[in-house]
């Protein structure tokens, strides 16, 4: 099962999501009684909700981005270590993910806070587990799994 620590680094966070924990856990939840590949291991992450100041300064001592960006993650393990656990382990912590709510209230086509919000955390939990979008057939698989559980976490 899928578990995420959630930190508010920002209070105006609460201005959008009253209460992230619990809602995350909500989300959580219902991707978890459809997922079947983790029922029988715990995955732990951290989720931090933060803004600009976090984010830029991250994006620079990690990525070497002097500039702010919507979402950060930070994978513990590679793809095949990450594998290699999934069998071996029953409980793995893979990482953090930071999201920004400048960038997320900034967005001129932002028609439901929530909505990018979702969007933008299992995207990060999805680099967590392994995902990613450098390549074309890389990018069609990450899509395809951030829409499932989209979909999975609004049913």
């Amino acid at each position: 099962m899928i578990k995420i620590n959630v930190i508010v680094d920002n209070i105006n966070w609460l201005q959008f999501i009253k209460s992230p924990n619990n809602y995350i856990e909500r989300k959580i939840q219902k991707i978890n009684l459809k997922e079947k590949k983790f029922k029988k291991i715990d995955i732990f992450c951290t989720l931090l909700l933060s803004s600009d100041k976090e984010i830029i300064h991250l994006n620079k001592k990690f990525r070497k981005k002097n500039q702010s960006t919507d979402i950060l993650s930070f994978p513990f393990h590679s793809k095949f270590e990450l594998e290699k656990k999934l069998i071996k382990e029953r409980e793995i912590y893979i990482g953090d993910i930071i999201i920004n709510l400048n960038k997320i209230k900034n967005k001129k086509i932002l028609k439901n806070f929530k909505i990018e919000f979702d969007r933008l955390w299992i995207h990060g939990l999805l680099h967590l587990l392994g995902h990613d979008h450098k390549k074309d057939k890389d990018f069609s698989r990450m899509n395809r799994a951030e829409k499932k559980y989209l979909k999975f976490s609004n049913e």
